[in-house]
Order: C-alpha cells, then sequence, then structure tokens
C-alpha cells in the first residue's frame, strides 16, 4: 500500500520509517524526552537524516542517555565523545549534553518530571497545524520561543526556538503532519 506522507519524507527508508512510527506522537517518558532534545540540539546546522544515521551511536556515546552519568562527566568523557565517530564530534554540542544533563536533573527535581514541565508550555494539550505542504510548516511558534526561554534560564544550551519547535515535533506536542498525509488523522 502507498502511503501519502508530508513530503520530506519520500524515498528515503529511515526518515520513512521515522516520519510513519515516531515523528509527531505524542511522547511522555522523561528519559526519552531527555534523548529527543539532545538530539534536536546535535542537529543543528545538519539534516535529521544526519542525526537518525547516528542515534545508536549517541546511545552508545552518552550510556543510554543516563543523565545522571552524564551530569557527572569530566575531561576524560569530553575527550572519549570527541573521539567517537558515532556521534557529531562538536566540542559545544558535547559540552551541551553535558550541561543539559545537570539541567534535566534540575527540572525533573523541581517538576517532578521532565514530561510534566515540558508539556506545561502547551497546557498539555497537542497543537495541529493544517500546513498544506511540508514547505508550509512553520519553523518556531510563540509555544517554542516561551520553551526555549525557559530552557535557557534554566541552564540548557542548543535549546533555540527553532530547536525547540523542532522538538515539539519530535515528541508530538505539535503535529505538522500536513493535510492529506496519512499520519494527519
Amino acid at each position: 500500500m502507498i502511503r501519502k506522507r508530508c513530503g520530506w519524507a519520500k524515498n528515503d527508508l529511515i526518515m520513512q520509517v521515522y516520519h510513519d512510527e515516531e515523528w509527531g506522537v505524542p511522547l511522555h517518558d522523561d528519559k526519552k524526552l531527555f534523548e529527543f532534545l539532545i538530539l534536536d540540539g546535535a542537529q543543528a546546522g545538519l539534516s535529521w537524516r544526519t542525526i537518525l544515521l547516528r542515534r545508536k551511536g549517541y546511545r552508545k556515546a552518552f550510556h543510554n542517555f543516563n543523565a545522571k552519568r552524564m551530569a557527572a562527566y569530566g575531561p576524560k568523557d569530553v575527550k572519549r565523545l570527541l573521539g567517537d565517530p558515532g556521534i557529531i564530534r562538536n566540542r559545544a554540542k558535547v559540552a551541551s549534553a553535558i550541561q543539559n544533563a545537570k539541567a534535566y536533573l534540575q527540572v525533573k527535581k523541581e517538576f517532578g518530571s521532565f514530561d510534566r514541565y515540558l508539556w506545561g508550555f502547551i497546557k498539555e494539550k497537542k497543537r495541529r497545524s493544517r500546513a498544506g505542504t511540508y514547505r508550509d510548516i512553520r519553523v518556531t511558534s510563540p509555544d517554542a520561543e516561551a520553551m526555549s526561554k525557559d530552557l535557557r534560564s534554566r541552564g540548557f544550551s542548543f535549546v533555540g526556538p527553532t530547536i525547540c519547535y523542532a522538538f515539539m515535533q519530535a515528541a508530538g506536542m505539535v503535529d505538522d503532519h500536513v493535510h492529506g498525509c496519512f499520519r494527519s488523522k
């Protein structure tokens, strides 16, 4: 059966699987939300496909996104990560992942869960867009701008409004499947 997709996943199996099974599915698992936030930050300036191809490498390099362990990383860990071909070896992005682990643990402590904190930016009600084509999908929103500002105030980095909006799409906080996409229902 041929399924009509949003357009950006056409003719690319890894992107099709991601689109069909993950993108836009409401996510409420703290650890998975943390993983998505780290991966969206790593994606800055790169294609999402590049990150998907390295996701397994990220999981291995960052101890399956164990935030407590990541928060304790020191100079030896940074050196290890910068030499790991399974991830994007950018010093600022590696430092960001470590700092974001520390900030994530503080948010969980304050709010009880990362899920409660993040979904609070949209009042726990999934937003839907009605873009006609994937080119019509916006790249940020007032909710993403508010999330970005608050995350930065709590010590997170690589969390600008565009990254936050991409994260919100990935985590299913907004549904940007275009009209006619089989997932838009």
